[in-house]
């Protein structure tokens, strides 16, 4: 095996995940041309990455051309082995006439008849997403699962050192989705009752600086601190790293932490564990509403509002289960 690439061109989230198939394949053939393909705007977080070779970006913006301009480029290197991660039409075609000697990808994919092989993808079986794309390649010889990982420069922990100097925690407050979000009162509630020798780090990207703003204003905590905008994806991984706890949504902070062995406790609101996307750090806690709600699970991703108006499975979420997590004196 000397040339394979690997497709996943969803979200952040997804494409930090996806870096455990190329540790197991890395691990199982250390001499092999290793490639990704992502979307743009994701491909930060694969920045001077030791053992990837190249790393094709899609500009969904430029969607076909781009696409296009992708292919002819995969379609030139001849690869041995691609792997499309993606269930969807346009990288299924993709992967259908790049020319590699083999493809594989998900039988979900309405391409999946033209892949060499396609296996299952079943979400809601408390199966790890890892471990499900790990089963388009588990049948390789040597190949072992490992956890996603990512890796940040000397230059990265440089960046951050200024913000080491005493025990901190790091909050990345929002998400995509609302539903997703525990409510911004409550960040607010538990940073004031968090214990004051942590100083606190507020993390997100540059679109994220306003709602965190807010909950800076609204704080009574002193040491807090907005780094919105202030930090790449592999900084804010850098700075998790050392923190004594971050606290996360489901989303793609969770994965970052997950993928630098951070401690992490990941707040499931409308989304549940069992979809397979829960934390893989080696301390690692989930938070979620103690009582049984009918509405909950409400969707898989999320939703711009709840649906029923009362968004219990984040608003009955104590600050008391959020403390808990800390570690102890």
């Amino acid at each position: 095996m000397k040339k394979i690439l690997l497709i996943q061109t969803a979200f952040i989230g997804d494409a930090i995940l996806v870096s455990a198939q190329l540790e197991s394949l890395h691990r199982a053939f250390p001499n092999a041309q290793l490639s990704l393909m992502v979307r743009k705007g994701n491909e930060g977080i694969y920045q001077n990455h030791p053992f990837l070779h190249d790393v094709f970006i899609w500009d969904k913006n430029r969607k076909y051309k781009s696409l296009f301009e992708n292919w002819k480029a995969v379609t030139a290197q001849k690869f041995d082995l691609v792997l499309n991660f993606q269930r969807f039409g346009a990288t299924g075609l993709f992967t259908a006439l790049c020319g590699a000697v083999e493809s594989r990808g998900f039988s979900k994919n309405p391409f999946s008849m033209y892949f060499s092989k396609s296996v299952p993808h079943k979400i809601g079986d408390g199966i790890h997403e890892t471990a499900r794309n790990q089963s388009l390649i588990d049948d390789l010889p040597g190949v072992e699962p490992q956890r996603p990982k990512v890796y940040p420069s000397g230059a990265d922990f440089e960046k951050i050192s200024s913000f080491r100097s005493e025990p901190y925690l790091c909050i990345a407050p929002t998400s995509v989705w609302f539903t997703k979000q525990y409510p911004a009162d409550k960040w607010v509630e538990l940073i004031d009752a968090l214990p004051g020798r942590y100083r606190v780090y507020l993390l997100g990207a540059p679109g994220d600086a306003e709602a965190c703003g807010d909950i800076l204003k609204q704080t009574n905590k002193q040491e807090v601190f907005n780094l919105c905008g202030q930090l790449n994806l592999l900084q804010s991984a850098a700075l998790t790293k050392h923190a004594v706890m971050n606290y996360v949504n489901d989303s793609a902070p969770m994965h970052l932490c997950s993928a630098v062995n951070a401690p992490v406790t990941a707040v499931f609101c409308s989304t549940v564990p069992v979809f397979g996307f829960g934390p893989l750090s080696d301390t690692r806690h989930v938070v979620q509403v103690d009582e049984s709600l009918d509405c909950r699970p409400c969707n898989l991703h999320g939703k711009r509002a709840c649906p029923l108006g009362h968004f219990k499975c984040a608003r009955n979420i104590s600050t008391s289960q959020l403390l808990a997590t800390l570690p102890k004196d």
